[in-house]
């Protein structure tokens, strides 16, 4: 059915504005009608502006009608008016105006009984001389509408088209990751609060159980402190964490303790360097985190650990053949650490039980036996003893390899392989790091290329200001934290987590949120493993250019490269398990390409950056490029909706939030303090105090 049978001649001929002069499959150039309405059209059911730029036409065809944004006016001159209702061409001979206008493709607007839907894409082309009407009001709602029947939350309505409400589905909004861009002051961390807010307050007018809070999960990594009021009133309970709250206050201590990073995140804050100090301090970390257990028999547990990453490293230097085990005199260092193996088993006999004693004292005798036979020493000319050690025979080491095998064969045998590794989230005292990197350094004679290793690792777990967010004393497990942070069953806790990272130190600040992104992610891989179910999580970054930045391939593992390459994997893998990504940003051009790539729905404020305009329009078909062409001018408030929850690209008129409710990201203000309006008391010791402390 089309607009032709259900339009009158009289009603087509009253909504006539134009023909089509040109067709391409980007652009319709339309000439206006003489009697074409020149700012206000009477005879669509209501009042509306016309012609305006980002308005609508339609173009009746054999489909429906083909919907048009006008994306251009201007006037032509012409020696005589080309009018159907002019044919007096005795005239003199004078320019007369010829209005014209160019539309950009859209969809094709089709009648299903007694309503209007919009079909994105053309695959039917008007032909030259084809009529062009103005829509009427139902079918600019129509345009506009979102006829998904989950599309619920109302985000604002189109100035463009009879004000018509703009709804949106949150599976299409937040399941497919979301931008919010624009410059300061465009209303953009409001969008980011409102899309929260609503979405929260339409799922509690919908849910079926009122007792119950929804189950929504939204995380918001806040680096200015702007969240943390926003939304108390509306969500059940608002889990708030920052470094150094104040008492009395409802938030709590910020903690992503050193245990759960893993080798990769250690290894870029640390810088530690790729050939020496990395495959260290990855070992160091695995034999922690095999030594952190809950079984009944701790102790035996962690000696068969230790002294099976012992086993391992004796048959690699097997493996390798003779040169792991011999070598000049004085150079072979195989003695060495035969020799070091021999005082970790003394030093364990000591401190163990009893009934593991005799077994190790047994062990030590063993390796000491055969560090005996290859040992040598010298006096020199001043007096100095000098010990070295002989070349080692094949035989001597597959000894040395049978010993510990019967030793962990009397405990027990080798613990299971699938234990920890050097990335898994298990929980180590901090502490025992450098400790245990500085012993490993000593057992492989390499102390000089760790020294700066250890330092640097120290001196991150002594400064007070990372130690507070850091620390593995007093620490909660894994457990606790994904309930505080993600949240516990049925979200009874609270819809919204605030993490206020202000005062984060920067040493860290990189490397924390790279932990908070990652440990979210994996926690949803597992839960969908585990249950084969999804739990729909928002993980919102404000200032994303910050933490999401473009990097190069050959940039060294830096802390915020690892920032990067964390929410890259969230934006790639994310959808498949439940984790939405909504990220906002002032500065477009410098986020990640694989991370922009990946967000399917985009909301555009005011940009007014070259670039950044640039990288926008990259977002839209060609066809609709000059649709934003509107974005430096923008105001508050006013903002592109396109992607993939909405049906066509729509300029949006955002719903007002209360003072209340908003961000506290408002400009200061200047001139009332200046004026006195604003007071404005100082206390700098207060300040100082706290920041000294």
């Amino acid at each position: 059915m089309n607009f032709f049978n259900e339009l009158n001649f009289s009603q087509l001929r009253n909504l006539t504005i134009g023909t089509v002069e040109y067709v391409s499959p980007k652009e319709i150039k339309i000439l206006l009608d003489m009697n074409a309405p020149k700012n206000t059209a009477l005879n669509t059911g209501a009042p509306t502006l016309f012609p305006k730029i980002n308005g609508f036409v339609l173009i009746p065809n054999e489909a429906g009608a083909l919907v048009g944004l006008i994306s251009w006016i201007g006037i032509e001159y012409s020696a005589y008016p080309k009018g159907q209702e002019r044919k007096d061409f005795d005239l003199i001979d004078l320019p007369f105006s010829l209005r014209k206008m160019s539309v950009s493709p859209l969809g094709i607007l089709k009648q299903n009984q007694d309503s209007y839907e919009i079909e994105r894409g053309v695959y039917s082309y008007p032909s030259v001389g084809d009529l062009v009407i103005l829509p009427s009001q139902e079918q600019l709602r129509a345009i506009i509408e979102n006829k998904d029947a989950n599309a619920k939350i109302k985000i604002g309505h189109s100035p463009l088209a009879a004000n018509a409400p703009v709804y949106v589905n949150p599976d299409r909004l937040f399941g497919r990751h979301i931008a919010v861009l624009g410059n300061t002051g465009s209303g953009k961390s409001c969008s980011v609060a409102g899309l929260i807010r609503w979405s929260i307050e339409e799922a509690k007018q919908l849910k079926t159980d009122s007792m119950n809070n929804p189950n929504a999960r939204f995380i918001i990594l806040d680096p200015n402190g702007e969240y943390t009021k926003a939304f108390d009133d509306v969500a059940t309970k608002v889990k708030k964490f920052k470094v150094f709250p104040e008492q009395e206050s409802d938030f709590e201590q910020l903690r992503v303790p050193a245990w759960m990073w893993n080798s990769y995140e250690w290894s870029s804050i640390t810088q530690a360097s790729g050939r020496t100090q990395r495959p260290i301090l990855r070992r160091a970390l695995r034999e922690l985190r095999n030594g952190s257990t809950d079984g009944v028999d701790d102790e035996t547990l962690k000696i068969r650990r230790y002294y099976s990453s012992c086993l391992v490293e004796l048959k690699n230097d097997l493996a390798k053949g003779a040169s792991a085990f011999k070598g000049k005199p004085g150079k072979n260092e195989f003695g060495k650490k035969l020799q070091t193996i021999a005082n970790d088993i003394r030093y364990d006999e000591a401190q163990t039980t009893e009934n593991l004693q005799s077994s190790l004292r047994q062990l030590a005798t063993d390796i000491e036996a055969i560090v005996a036979l290859r040992y040598s020493s010298f006096v020199n000319q001043q007096g100095e003893t000098i010990e070295y050690y002989n070349d080692f025979e094949k035989s001597d080491v597959e000894t040395a390899i049978v010993k510990i095998e019967d030793f962990l064969s009397s405990i027990g045998g080798m613990p299971d392989i699938e234990g920890p590794n050097e990335d898994s989230p298990v929980q180590f005292n901090g502490e025992d790091l450098p400790h245990h990197i500085e012993r490993l350094s000593q057992e492989q004679n390499i102390q000089q290329f760790l020294d700066f290793l250890v330092m640097r690792v120290r001196t991150m777990l002594a400064d007070t200001r990372m130690n507070s967010v850091i620390s593995t004393e007093n620490d909660i497990d894994l457990v606790s934290w994904l309930e505080q942070y993600i949240g516990s069953n049925e979200a009874s806790d609270g819809e919204i987590t605030v993490i206020d990272l202000s005062i984060v130190p920067a040493d860290i600040l990189h490397t924390v949120v790279a932990v908070i992104s990652r440990i979210i992610f994996e926690a949803l891989q597992r839960y969908r493993r585990k249950t084969n179910t999804m739990l729909p999580t928002v993980l919102v970054m404000e200032e994303a250019h910050n933490f999401i930045s473009r990097y190069y391939d050959n940039d060294d593992i830096s802390p915020a490269r690892l920032c990067t390459e964390s929410f890259e994997k969230i934006a790639k893998e994310g959808r498949k398990f439940g984790l939405g990504l909504m990220l906002s940003s002032q500065r477009p051009s410098e986020l990640s390409s694989t991370v922009l790539s990946q967000c399917n729905t985009f909301l555009l404020h005011r940009i007014v950056n070259d670039k950044d305009q640039e990288l926008v329009k990259k977002f839209v078909p060609d066809s609709l490029g000059n649709l934003l062409n509107e974005l430096p001018i923008l105001p508050t408030r006013k903002a592109i909706l396109l992607g993939w929850a909405a049906p066509i690209p729509t300029l949006v008129e955002m719903n007002d939030l209360k003072k209340e409710h908003r961000p506290q990201s408002n400009d200061p203000d200047f001139w009332d303090v200046w004026t006195g309006k604003e007071k404005r008391e100082i206390n700098w010791s207060e300040i100082v105090d706290e920041w000294q402390s």
